[in-house]
């Protein structure tokens, strides 16, 4: 039988002399920002899966052989010194954006690293940038060295002989045309840019090859393409590719030396050879004429030589070629897989293996064809042998669409990771099965579903999960035998379908959630609400169509060369489910195109409560039904794929919807929330998940403050409150938790005004946590501070000092007290009673309850059985 987190306290806190205070009501006007001090003690932690993450950036040195740059689409930079053995992070807290888009290392100094911030794979979830990065310490400090507005850079290439002369490929807003884009040129080192190659505000570069012989002559692609949320769209009159010979000062349109045949060019790929600057390949994007050409007189004719679908699929995720550096006829081409061809691009005979699919760069040794690097959509890896073999990729940089904690003891922390499997992973303990888990071995399972969406585990049974996967396909998955069963709402594929054309949409992330009052009780979103009482053997629908389904965002996606659609392009579907922790019957839906609605009655009326100035196409991402309160509720939207609006929306509602009133204040104007969420303890204390960080209000949104501490700029997707602790998902860093949380829900004026204060400490679990936490507050530094443990008759049981001037002192054996705080910490000693605890620093005393019957008061529960 498993046991539940969820039970009666064992024994009422007690009395302090400056009690750590219960929450008191929040003030009606907004509440001024508190200082970070008071709860600077916590800590960010970054819980993993040790599992990689997309990346469409990677770069070299021929003269460091074991130097690598791993550019990932949500996680920033990344660098190994040991041939990729091991990747560490060099850009945290020195950006503002974690998407790369473009790295490259200067060969004349590899210590000068220029970086492109920004994704130009133009799929569904893609993440902005901010401009050009540039190190001159081989990656340890950056700089920002301008085009912020060029928003997404495709390529950055430096001067093989001159670091200070660098071209960088463009691409521009996705969502709205700008001028800022095209190939821009500096000559030094990035003081300055000037724009020297542009088409349109519409069509962007993606593509850029200069020749290693003659750096005079270089080769760029321009791509007329966007993304918006309910489509893309790749190629028109716009594309094309150009050639310089004077440095990139002047540019010709050469596209129609290529021959194709009447019709729009979609997106090109191109690489000179550095063993033949005469021969040039550039993989095209066109029908009928689509493939890879190659042209043996520098570009003036040209003859295409391989027209195979797997190498031009999905032609505005991949479309890229390189050259090999020393032998004329050997080029590669990257798709799904990666391919190499050794007669000129003339065959591929077969796919290189790679430790993931889905390639989208690569750089090779100029001196030496077999070391190589390769990034792809788990991150990056490393040969030394041709290809033959790879480095791996377990390091944190997945990117995950929602957070999902489930019912154990600690809880497990699940969700799906992009082009992966869905991945659970304790939040701490379970120790002694981390001998099963893969790379760095941590224990982590996946629990049906794939890659896009939610993880519904079941509250009662710690076997069962739902899992969602694209295509509107949805799992049930029994952990203690293994077995999987599809519980789709409606039997049918929707690829390659329009919104339109569809009985059911489904979005690539969809609405899995189970109700808070009947363990039997599970919602589902199409473009209406279902619910099954059956494990999803039947499902009964409880809503009529909820969106606005706009015929202009319904229609087909991708073209006019391509049509794209997985799943991410479904449009006007239900994105949000939220059902009430205090009514049955009440149940909150939003749509990705912007509206909200409400049931009171259980699905048999809905009522449109869509904020008044919401702005059109919305989406709905997240709804908080209010854990602590009836009838309120906080909704988050993004709109950053319609006009490249990047406003924060956030409302909140005391009346079922009736009236709303938006709670931004204090939130960047540039950076927009994914989700807010109320903390079950503490009324109006909520926390916001944006594109870049996690915010904290106090005052139920009158005001918002970073809640950053050392969490890197990333962006994270969601969050959840989880007993003690603040759970999120990033998009490019894996899971993150930041324990202990009880000096945010206790922080009050009170304490704002004291001079020292001691928070009530959290009950830890025998077998898991080491010892108990004491978190404390002190306005000024102190020389020493005394930390006694009372007995529950008031006797001092147990002391410790520490003085402004100790290090950290070796562990003892014993289980251990851990404090955190200013003037103290790094103190260490062993297990004590319940009772009271004080600190005392001169005259001042601050005292709390520090045990409920010793510490040692939660049973752990067991895993879910591992399949055979």
């Amino acid at each position: 039988m498993h046991c539940q987190r969820n039970f009666a306290l064992l024994l009422t806190l007690t009395a302090s002399v400056l009690s750590a205070a219960a929450f008191t009501p929040s003030p009606a006007r907004a509440q001024e920002a508190f200082a970070e001090d008071f709860w600077g003690s916590l800590e960010w932690r970054n819980v993993g899966p040790p599992r990689g993450g997309r990346s469409i950036a990677v770069a070299g040195s021929d003269t460091r052989p074991f130097e690598y740059f791993m550019g990932t689409t949500g996680g920033g930079l990344w660098k190994t010194s040991d041939g990729g053995q091991n990747w560490e992070p060099v850009t945290d807290g020195q950006m503002n954006s974690s998407s790369i888009g473009a790295v490259q290392v200067c060969e004349s100094d590899p210590d000068i690293v220029y970086m492109g911030t920004g994704e130009t794979q133009i799929r569904g979830n893609i993440q902005q940038g901010d401009g050009a990065y540039k190190s001159t310490d081989g990656g340890e400090t950056w700089a920002h060295v301008g085009l912020r507005e060029t928003q997404n850079i495709a390529r950055i290439r430096i001067h093989p002989d001159d670091c200070d002369v660098a071209w960088a490929a463009a691409f521009g807003k996705h969502s709205a045309e700008n001028p800022e884009r095209g190939v821009f040129k500096t000559t030094d080192g990035g003081e300055t840019w000037r724009k020297v190659l542009y088409k349109s505000d519409k069509a962007g570069a993606v593509d850029i090859s200069v020749d290693a012989t003659n750096p005079d002559v270089i080769y760029a692609a321009v791509w007329e393409a966007w993304r918006r949320s309910w489509g893309m769209s790749s190629g028109g009159e716009d594309s094309g590719l150009w050639k310089s010979t004077d440095g990139g000062e002047s540019w010709t349109d050469i596209t129609g030396n290529v021959g194709l045949a009447d019709g729009p060019v979609g997106k090109i790929g191109v690489a000179v050879s550095p063993a033949n600057p005469d021969r040039v390949w550039a993989l095209i994007e066109h029908e009928p004429d689509g493939g890879v050409w190659r042209s043996d007189d520098a570009g003036a004719t040209w003859e295409r030589v391989n027209e195979e679908r797997k190498l031009r699929q999905r032609a505005f995720y991949y479309t890229r070629v390189y050259a090999d550096p020393n032998d004329e006829d050997v080029m590669y081409a990257l798709n799904t897989g990666l391919y190499r061809s050794r007669d000129g691009g003339e065959t591929f005979p077969g796919g290189i293996r790679v430790p993931h699919g889905d390639n989208h760069d690569l750089w090779i040794a100029p001196s030496d064809s077999d070391r190589m690097v390769n990034g792809n959509d788990g991150g990056a890896n490393v040969s030394f042998n041709g290809g033959d073999t790879w480095t791996d990729q377990d390091y944190s940089t997945a990117q995950f669409y929602r957070v999902i904690t489930t019912e154990h003891t600690p809880y497990h922390i699940c969700g799906g990771q992009q082009d992966n499997s869905t991945a659970c992973i304790p939040v701490r303990g379970w120790n002694q099965m981390a001998a099963r888990g893969p790379g760095m071995r941590a224990w982590y399972y996946a629990v049906g579903g794939c890659e896009s969406g939610y993880v519904a585990p079941n509250p009662v049974d710690l076997d069962v999960f739902y899992a969602g996967c694209y295509g509107g396909a949805l799992s049930r998955f029994d952990m203690a035998t293994g077995a999987t069963r599809a519980v789709n709402v409606w039997p049918e594929n929707p690829m390659g379908q329009s919104s339109e054309d569809l009985v059911e949409r489904v979005q690539w992330t969809f609405p899995i959630v189970f109700s808070h009052h009947d363990p039997d009780v599970l919602y589902t979103g199409t473009q209406k609400v279902w619910k099954t009482t059956t494990e999803g053997q039947s499902w009964e629908q409880l809503s009529p169509d909820l969106t606005r389904a706009d015929p202009m965002t319904i229609g087909p996606s991708g073209g006019p060369i391509t049509k794209d659609q997985t799943g991410v392009e479904t449009y006007a579907t239900v994105f949000a489910i939220a059902p009430s922790y205090h009514d049955a019957d009440v149940i909150w839906a939003g749509s990705d195109d912007g509206l909200v609605h409400v049931t009171r009655d259980g699905g048999l009326n809905w009522a449109d409560v869509t904020p008044p100035d919401a702005p059109d196409f919305v989406r709905i991402n997240t709804i908080e039904a209010s854990p602590t309160t009836p009838g309120k509720a906080y909704i988050s939207g993004i709109r950053y794929l319609v006009d490249d609006d990047r406003s924060p929306y956030v409302w909140r509602t005391d009346d079922y919807g009736q009236t709303w009133t938006s709670i931004i204040r204090g939130l960047p104007a540039d950076d927009f929330m994914r989700a807010t969420r109320e903390d079950p303890r503490r009324p109006g204390l909520l926390y916001a998940a944006s594109e870049r960080t996690v915010y904290v209000s106090f005052d139920d949104g009158g005001q918002w403050q970073p809640l950053s501490l050392n969490l890197p700029v990333v962006q994270v997707s969601d969050l959840v409150v989880e007993e003690n602790d603040l759970v999120i998902a990033t998009h490019g860093r894996s899971f993150w938790v930041l324990e202990d949380i009880g000096p945010l829900r206790q922080m009050t004026e009170e304490v704002a005004a004291a001079g020292a204060w001691l928070f009530e400490p959290t009950d830890p679990v025998r077998g898991i946590d080491q010892g108990a936490r004491f978190q404390y507050y002190l306005a000024e530094d102190a020389e020493s501070v005394t930390f006694e443990i009372l007995d529950a008759g008031g006797e001092v049981v147990r002391t410790y000092e520490g003085v402004a001037s100790d290090e950290e002192e070796e562990e003892e054996d014993d289980p251990i007290a851990r404090f955190f705080g200013g003037g103290g910490g790094g103190r260490r000693g062993p297990i004590h009673s319940a009772g009271t605890c004080a600190i005392r620093r001169g005259p001042t005393s601050m005292g709390g309850s520090c045990g409920r019957r010793g510490p040692w008061v939660r049973r752990r529960c067991r895993a879910p059985t591992p399949s055979a």
